[in-house]
């Protein structure tokens, strides 16, 4: 007799994390791995953050919190938006989560129903599908490349039917490519008239090279704006995030956080409420990344890699391998295998054209980058 099981972790897997888990298995045999898979920083979190941490563990009960968050840091979210984009933002719309994982989980949850229809790029990042398929939410997929630079359009979400949601992402991951501001409002204003819910994923904010990203509140308050303290914060283990929310959703989100995780993790919370006392470092971290993304947009054509998304933000470099291969994820395990370069095949975030496509993280150090750029100099 077998015992039932659920469908809903039927989905396919975060591939990059299995590459993780090879290259990780490889580095225990003592193998030297360069790793220019995950969209981790190789830089820290600023020594304020640690000490105000630290002081927090010998001086504080650590237990539960709020479960939108503790004030000061909801505070000093709202904060951020005035400093980083002159938009005033009431703190009672913000929400802190668990990482931007448990931002997406939550406004899924409060925004659309079984049977729902929810529209996002192709390539894009693959938690997004996964997380709609295991709530039986649909994902329409939008097939879009350089010709679109790898971001929808009104015209293409017109062309899908009845939408229930769009996701939009910009930088967008993988290929980094940014909206410009008439082609989001002209995203936004579609939507509007549609009554589509719009959720903008904005964790890449704070990291571009020459124009800065638009926030989707500098156009409407009806949409979720989802960031994290993962990226240009340079803290993804400490798992946290925040959501801006429609004030229509307020409510229905408490009582979901309040249910699925009671609150965010509290230490964290006080790291991040301390790290807005840092832009002078993190501006730093920025410009470390910038000299990444110039070494191997100028390299890796030399070495084969010829036709290179504009990486316009975030730090990832998606390219186009068509030349060499019609199987990104065996091409990526070859490369780690003979290289030790881990880097992630397309398919993770295209199921059209991923096997013609791989991403190469730029988010490690300047040491990483060279060294890669030689290896792969003398691999073919």
């Amino acid at each position: 007799m077998a015992l039932k099981l659920s469908n809903r972790g039927d989905i396919p897997p975060f591939i990059v994390m299995d590459v993780l888990r090879a290259a990780n298995e490889r580095a225990a045999a003592g193998e030297d791995i360069l790793h220019l898979s995950l969209g981790q920083p190789a830089t820290p979190a600023p020594d304020y953050v640690l000490e105000a941490v630290k002081s927090a563990l010998d001086t504080e009960m650590i237990g539960y919190t709020d479960a939108m968050g503790i004030p000061e840091l909801r505070q000093g979210i709202a904060d951020h938006y005035m400093h980083l984009y002159k938009q005033k933002v009431d703190p009672a719309r913000v929400m802190v989560t668990t990482g931007s994982s448990a931002g997406f989980l939550l406004s899924f949850l409060a925004a659309f129903n079984p049977g729902d229809r929810v529209a996002l790029a192709a390539p894009g990042y693959p938690a997004y599908r996964n997380i709609l398929v295991a709530l039986d939410i649909e994902p329409v997929l939008i097939e879009v490349g350089p010709n679109e630079r790898f971001q929808p359009t009104a015209e293409l979400l017109a062309a899908q039917g009845k939408l229930d949601g769009v996701i939009i992402a910009s930088p967008s991951n993988p290929a980094g490519t940014m909206l410009s501001e008439k082609a989001f409002k002209e995203i936004i204003d579609y939507c509007a008239s549609q009554e589509i819910r719009l959720i903008s994923d904005e964790i890449y904010h704070g990291i571009s090279y020459g124009t800065q990203a638009s926030t989707a509140l500098k156009f409407t308050d009806d949409a979720f704006i989802i960031n994290s303290f993962s990226k240009y914060f340079s803290m993804t283990g400490w798992r946290l995030g925040w959501m801006i929310l429609p004030e229509d959703m307020l409510r229905a989100e408490e009582c979901l956080a309040q249910n699925f995780f009671i609150s965010p993790p509290t230490l964290s919370q006080i790291a991040g409420a301390a790290v807005f006392k840092c832009y002078d470092v993190l501006e730093s971290y920025v410009a470390q990344y910038a000299r990444n993304r110039d070494i191997l947009l100028n390299e890796l054509p030399d070495v084969g890699f010829d036709n290179l998304a504009p990486a316009d933000g975030g730090f990832y470099i998606y390219a186009d391998i068509s030349k060499r291969t019609n199987d990104s994820q065996s091409f990526c395990a070859r490369l780690l295998n003979e290289t030790g370069i881990a880097a992630t095949p397309g398919v993770d975030f295209d199921p059209f054209n991923g096997s013609h496509f791989m991403r190469f993280s730029f988010a490690g150090t300047e040491q990483t980058m060279l060294e890669a750029v030689k290896r792969l100099k003398s691999w073919r």
